[in-house]
């Protein structure tokens, strides 16, 4: 018997209805999966009491699947049950966040339960590699594809996110853990800003313009890559698993709705890592980005 243990977004619903049976639905609290009604609800607190569930239900697999902001932590909601499991997931946390979350796949592991990545109960969810849309690559996506390869490995390194946005060989902007929609909207918010009108206080427009630069002080950076940033539109999103991460959970995923946001970022394409990223409602993603006039590569 198969679990899902859920988070937000359409990833549960897909790995749910490719199953010959459903599956029990486990959702974190605060994390309703989409269009998919919820067996089992569970805090961090109470995740001793869930393990014992799922046990007495007869799971035998368990899939996690679904977007998870991370949760808050009370020791005084701690059941019994979970109380002894505490010293190993507080060393765990200790280490970061990926060794939080292979503690907690042990957890499941040490009752006799085997973890199954999305992409392991619906293979078509990586897609073969390749240019899937009517876009060609451009010819200089080869330094894009440097710098962001050398993101990828530091945000493995800092146990960072698994996206960013490379223009002119730089990087503007890279994902942290507010997520990849985040990163997306920080680029929409910040655009470039010509130099305004004088109106005949050439003095007052410059402090006008000091005062804007200040406000976005903390997302600007300094030569070449503060000249990338300071470009009105273009550049590329890349989005690979982080270098050593843990493939059965937490693999990345993208959909229509990343590809709207690159759209709306004025992006000139897409680049996944090839059997590493899932795509989500495939035909829709490509549908907009050939609307749109963008790439998207399977590399």
């Amino acid at each position: 018997m198969l679990a899902l243990i859920t988070g937000t977004g359409a990833l549960p619903s897909v790995v749910s209805t490719h199953q010959p049976t459903r599956p029990i639905v486990c959702a974190l609290d605060g994390h309703k999966p989409e269009d998919l009604d919820v067996d089992i609800w569970f805090r961090l607190e109470t995740i001793g009491t869930l393990l014992h569930k799922l046990v007495a239900l007869g799971v035998t697999e368990v899939c996690f699947c679904g977007a998870i902001q991370r949760p808050g932590f009370s020791p005084l909601k701690l059941d019994a049950r979970t109380m002894p499991l505490v010293p190993t997931l507080a060393r765990a946390v200790k280490d970061g966040e990926d060794a939080a979350l292979r503690a907690i796949l042990g957890l499941f592991e040490k009752r006799g339960m085997i973890v199954k990545g999305a992409h392991a109960l619906v293979p078509d969810l990586l897609p073969e590699p390749g240019v899937l849309t009517r876009a060609g690559v451009p010819d200089d996506i080869e330094a894009h594809i440097k710098a962001a390869e050398q993101v990828s490995i530091e945000q493995g390194r800092t146990d960072e996110g698994q996206s960013c946005v490379i223009r002119d060989g730089h990087v503007i902007a890279r994902e942290d853990d507010k997520g990849t929609d985040a990163m997306l909207r920080g680029l929409q918010r910040h655009p470039a800003r010509p130099m305004p009108a004088t109106d005949g206080d050439p003095f007052g427009a410059a402090m006008d313009l000091v005062g804007d630069m200040l406000d976005d002080a903390a997302d600007w950076l300094s030569g070449p890559v503060a000249e990338a940033r300071a470009k009105p539109e273009g550049g590329v999103f890349f989005k690979a698993p982080k270098p050593g991460q843990d493939r059965r959970i937490d693999l990345p995923t993208i959909g229509p709705d990343t590809v709207r946001a690159v759209v709306d970022s004025r992006l000139d394409g897409m680049v996944i890592a090839a059997d590493g990223v899932m795509v989500l409602e495939r035909e829709e993603v490509v549908r907009l980005l050939d609307d749109a006039g963008l790439f998207l590569w399977v590399r």
